[in-house]
């Protein structure tokens, strides 16, 4: 499967492996950088074993994980990736998205969403770009709906979280010819 990096004026995200992880173990220790998500990254054998599993799904063709590098800070900023990737529907999902807390709301998240939906529809050619985010995250609901994407429901009660609570999980959408 082809590795694209995907660039622009103000970021650069390149496929994220095992060779380039630990650029993020700093952000990663960040204090509830990823509290609405069932994954576990403050450690560094847990945020290597996040990114084995990130490389294992790329192997798979379910996913392309990125490295997200802000070429603003000059500094890696965090991670994101395609995933769940159905290539006979031509539809896909952005998500596991952290950034590090100096780098939300400076714009970065928004030019890498762009980036990313761009190569989706315009080089993958997929008809459907998927965002799934835990119901209480505001933040990031309001940052998805900021890119067009229509809340199309939500699956109650569906996510097991690390410290048993299950969450209930919005889904989003974006259709290519929006």
């Amino acid at each position: 499967m082809h590795s694209p990096t995907l660039e622009n004026n103000r970021t650069k995200l390149s496929l994220l492996d095992l060779s380039n992880y630990k650029h993020l173990l700093e952000i990663a220790k960040q204090p509830n950088l990823v509290q609405y998500s069932p994954s576990k990254i403050d450690t560094p054998d847990d945020l290597k074993n996040y990114v084995q599993n990130a490389v294992d799904s790329y192997y798979q063709k379910t996913a392309i994980p990125f490295i997200v590098f802000d070429k603003l800070t000059n500094a890696y900023a965090g991670c994101t990736r395609f995933g769940l990737i159905n290539w006979n529907n031509k539809v896909l999902h952005i998500g596991w998205t952290w950034i590090g807390i100096q780098f939300q709301g400076s714009g970065l998240n928004k030019n890498m969403k762009f980036l990313m939906l761009q190569y989706a529809f315009e080089s993958l050619n997929f008809n459907k770009v998927e965002f799934r985010v835990d119901e209480r995250n505001l933040k990031s609901r309001k940052a998805i709906e900021k890119l067009g994407a229509t809340l199309e429901g939500i699956l109650r009660k569906d996510t097991v979280m690390l410290h048993g609570f299950t969450r209930s999980t919005c889904c989003y959408g974006i259709l290519k010819e929006e």
